[in-house]
């Protein structure tokens, strides 16, 4: 069975080290049947979350914000897997990803404040390896919003784009991506 798969990528660099790692992902849940969509939030105009609660009136603009999330949120409520793609910044997700992830919470309100239920995926690359503050939000989101943890990429010490070339986190990505039918 085919799964609708959304990357939510969070790095700045469209050709970077979170983004040979979504490629490899992307190239491997491909080749497994399924419809795989990324949006490289970096270049889109999202907005913060203003915290205003008057999301929820409209199921197909979900946020009283117009941007670029306008674009995501169809593509989210139908995904089966949301993977949350980023490189570490200070310990932990970029801004980028934060600032579309909280605006998902226009969707839950258009549902009484029930998130949808999906999988995701975390993956990440970072120049040291202090993980452990993103995995903690991460592992958190099943317990917070009922999402199901289905598989991590951590790539570690990785700067300049193209470091990941020969790390096993891209094979591991791959296969990541491979397995999901």
């Amino acid at each position: 069975m085919t799964k609708k798969i959304i990357i939510l990528n969070g790095s700045p660099r469209k050709n970077g080290n979170t983004s040979s790692l979504t490629a490899e992902f992307i190239k491997g849940a491909s080749e497994a049947g399924n419809e795989v969509d990324e949006f490289m939030l970096s270049s889109m105009k999202i907005n913060g979350c203003i915290g205003c609660w008057k999301g929820g009136k409209d199921s197909e603009h979900p946020c009283a914000q117009k941007d670029g999330m306008d674009e995501i949120y169809p593509k989210y409520k139908d995904a089966d897997i949301v993977v949350l793609a980023s490189p570490l910044y200070y310990w932990h997700i970029s801004g980028f990803l934060k600032n579309a992830f909280d605006r998902l919470f226009a969707v839950a309100e258009c549902d009484n404040y029930k998130n949808p239920v999906k999988e995701s995926i975390l993956i990440m690359a970072a120049e040291g390896s202090g993980f452990e503050e993103s995995e903690i939000w991460y592992d958190n989101l099943e317990k917070h919003i009922g999402w199901k943890s289905i598989g991590k990429i951590l790539c570690s010490h990785v700067t300049q784009p193209g470091d990941t070339e020969g790390k096993p986190e891209l094979k591991e990505a791959y296969e990541l991506g491979k397995s999901i039918k």
